[in-house]
């Protein structure tokens, strides 16, 4: 655990990206995306409006959970699987504080799979962002509950056989207020979306795929690389019909029996497409569900409606009490007690 000194009453107009740096050496493999991921991260705080001094990183175990030594702000680095209940924790106690989760695929769905879960049905307001980069890299390439089906790795010489967890559709099925998905080197996309968590009241879950380059490289190419990117990712707009290729030229419809095709533009027309609404509670789902080969990976934000963050509603209930405080003594003899002998 690192906690670094307060700075008190920053002006948050003031903030550059060179004031969320810390002074640590960063220790991740050479061309991680791990790097990209921190750099984004670093660049879109001064623009979020918030004191430095009211942001709190906090992680658990993995490559990404080093993320708290990199930041200049307060931060913890706490244990496997756990970083959700010691965030929840935190913003429950300070809900005047800009809280954030670091995670990897390993530590939010193996062992913190139940701490996953809960954070996002009971919508406590933290922003989430679990790195995917579908292998364990911190304890050096077993397969992971986001490897693909076959994948060889050092825990499954022969293939893995287990069906590998969707992150998006988990965190739907969840209740998840506030869910999206970008890609580690795609700079643009990735502010776009951590902009519109910052602001979100809620739990904002953002799934990042990133490239392990000692492990598992390649495992997101076709979507990292520029020149490929436009005809296998779907980049979701709220209100505007889907659309991707080089040219904007294939889109999205929904056949006759709700499920969902790839079309030419030109063959169908462009009012014929699907179009993104984010705030549907059908849709985003089926869109988590599109998978390469058959469709584009969608990116950008998915789902995103308002609903009363827990936090909120907790310290309401601690105020709505607060003017009929007890003794312990009163508090011991309130109910459900008993006289023995």
């Amino acid at each position: 655990m690192r906690v670094y000194p307060e700075v008190t009453h920053t002006d948050p107009s003031t903030l550059k990206l060179k004031d969320f740096q810390s002074d640590q050496d960063v220790r991740w493999c050479p061309g991680c995306g791990d790097y990209s991921i921190l750099a984004n991260v670093q660049r879109a705080m001064p623009g979020l409006g918030i004191p430095k001094e009211n942001f709190v990183f906090v992680s658990g175990i993995g490559c990404s959970s080093r993320f708290p030594y990199y930041m200049n702000t307060y931060g913890m680095h706490t244990i496997h699987g756990r970083a959700p209940a010691v965030a929840t924790g935190i913003k429950s106690a300070r809900p005047d504080l800009s809280v954030w989760v670091i995670t990897g695929d390993g530590d939010a769905l193996s062992i913190g799979g139940n701490h996953f879960l809960h954070v996002l049905r009971r919508n406590v307001d933290i922003k989430y962002m679990l790195f995917n980069n579908r292998i364990y890299g911190l304890t050096k390439g077993q397969y992971s509950p986001t490897s693909e089906v076959g994948k060889k790795t050092k825990s499954s010489p022969l293939g893995s056989i287990d069906y590998p967890i969707d992150p998006v559709s988990m965190a739907l099925g969840a209740g998840a207020t506030f869910v999206a998905r970008t890609v580690d080197v795609d700079a643009q996309g990735f502010q776009k979306v951590l902009a519109s968590a910052a602001e979100h009241k809620g739990t904002a879950f953002i799934e990042i795929y990133q490239n392990c380059n000692i492990f598992n490289d390649g495992a997101f190419v076709q979507i990292q690389d520029k020149k490929s990117r436009p005809s296998n990712a779907l980049v979701l707009e709220h209100g505007k019909p889907m659309r991707f290729g080089d040219k904007l030229e294939k889109g999205i419809v929904l056949d006759s029996q709700g499920q969902p095709q790839v079309v030419e533009v030109a063959s169908v027309g462009e009012d014929k497409l699907l179009v993104h609404d984010e705030t549907s509670d059908t849709l985003p789902f089926v869109i988590s569900r599109m998978k390469p080969p058959h469709f584009p990976t969608p990116l950008g934000v998915i789902r995103k409606v308002q609903a009363e963050s827990y936090d909120a509603m907790l310290n309401a209930q601690v105020a709505s009490q607060a003017s009929k405080r007890k003794s312990v003594q009163e508090l011991l003899n309130s109910g459900e007690t008993w006289r023995v002998g």
